[in-house]
């Protein structure tokens, strides 16, 4: 016997309860294994096109492994000492630029500069308060992002999780749907179709629109000499997940490492901007037309409250599963509206009745 439409409901409502709160409950347990699946998720369609160009699955998962693996080793060799190196001068020159900003608010500005007032004692207060702290918190940052279990879990658990589930994606993809109900099976196909074009215009290409941002805006600053520019273009690269956010902090924070460093040379405070002006122009006629598109239907508000909300109950995990979290209800929230749209709740019970004939 079916089962009625509240019991359907009862029991989807009840699995996705159990899955919230099992996230919830693991957190920080379940990272390697959800960086792992992120990765498998984007490196299935590389795959497949091996697999069509006559690679066994795997060898084409080997073949992936290999070169993801040298380019990390390459990264890290290359990258990773310069950004820290960058990072530690900027937390202790920081003192300096405050020190500076207020010798030139006193100048301009005196009279809300003046001794004793709100302004003056706060600016004051913050620059003592980094220059004692500076080294203290560069030490704390450092230690926190490099700990040995954070090494373990991402160099060697989420790999490993990832190859094997690169592997055996296709696998479990069709045993996942030998699981669905039959009775539903072509509308949660449609529905599971719908997520995967969803996840793979936005996660994936916005993490190509990432990568390449941040390194356009980190070589470009680098090349017209602003200290701190390999930071200050990964940091906008980064930010750039939540649309507008990571041009407005990259464009800000550059821009006003440019004023300190550049003071008296308006050309070069300039091409920092235009350089985070080219890089805005690029990605909205180019970069997010081209490998984003425009049907993923994420509004950025509601990213963003997803980055936020998840973040705040599981960490850093939550903002990993945010985003394909929030692509997902996002679906099935425009496949409710649809059938409420053609129910009768909708249109009401007088829509079914015919027309009365007009008598001849």
């Amino acid at each position: 016997m079916a089962l009625t439409v509240r019991q359907q409901a009862s029991y989807w409502g009840i699995g996705v309860a159990v899955f919230l709160l099992a996230l919830w409950g693991l957190g920080n347990v379940i990272l390697p294994f959800v960086t792992g699946m992120a990765i498998a998720y984007f490196l299935d369609p590389v795959a497949d096109r091996l697999e069509v160009l006559g690679f066994s699955r795997v060898a084409a998962t080997v073949s992936i492994t290999f070169v993801a693996l040298i380019t990390a080793i390459l990264l890290i060799i290359l990258l990773v000492p310069l950004l820290v190196e960058q990072l530690v001068a900027l937390i202790k020159v920081t003192p300096a630029y405050f020190a500076q900003l207020h010798a030139l608010l006193v100048e301009r500005f005196p009279s809300i500069m003046e001794e004793g007032s709100a302004i003056s004692r706060a600016l004051q207060s913050f620059g003592e308060t980094m220059q004692s702290q500076s080294g203290a918190f560069a030490g704390a940052v450092l230690t926190s992002a490099f700990t040995i279990l954070d090494i373990v879990i991402f160099i060697v658990v989420a790999p490993v999780v990832a190859f094997y589930m690169l592997l055996d994606w296709d696998r479990m993809i069709a045993v996942i749907d030998g699981w669905l109900p039959r009775d539903h099976l072509p509308v949660l196909r449609g529905l599971a179709r719908d997520v995967d074009t969803v996840l793979a215009g936005f996660v994936r290409g916005q993490f190509t629109v990432c990568a390449i941002l941040g390194a356009f805006y980190a070589v470009a600053l680098m090349l017209v000499g602003l200290q701190f520019g390999l930071i200050v273009g990964l940091i906008a690269g980064l930010l750039t997940f939540i649309p507008y956010v990571g041009s407005i902090i990259g464009g800000v924070l550059a821009i006003g490492l440019a004023l300190f460093q550049f003071w008296g040379s308006p050309e070069w405070i300039a091409a920092v901007a235009l350089i985070f002006v080219a890089g805005q122009m690029v990605e909205g006629n180019v970069l997010t037309p081209k490998l984003v598109g425009s049907s993923v239907g994420l509004h950025p508000v509601w990213l963003m409250f997803a980055l936020a909300a998840f973040g705040t109950v599981m960490g850093f995990t939550g903002m990993l599963v945010a985003v394909p979290v929030a692509a997902s209800l996002g679906v099935f929230f425009r496949f409710g509206v649809r059938q409420y749209l053609q129910g009768k709740l909708y249109k009401g019970t007088q829509a079914a009745k015919p027309k009365p004939r007009k008598a001849k």
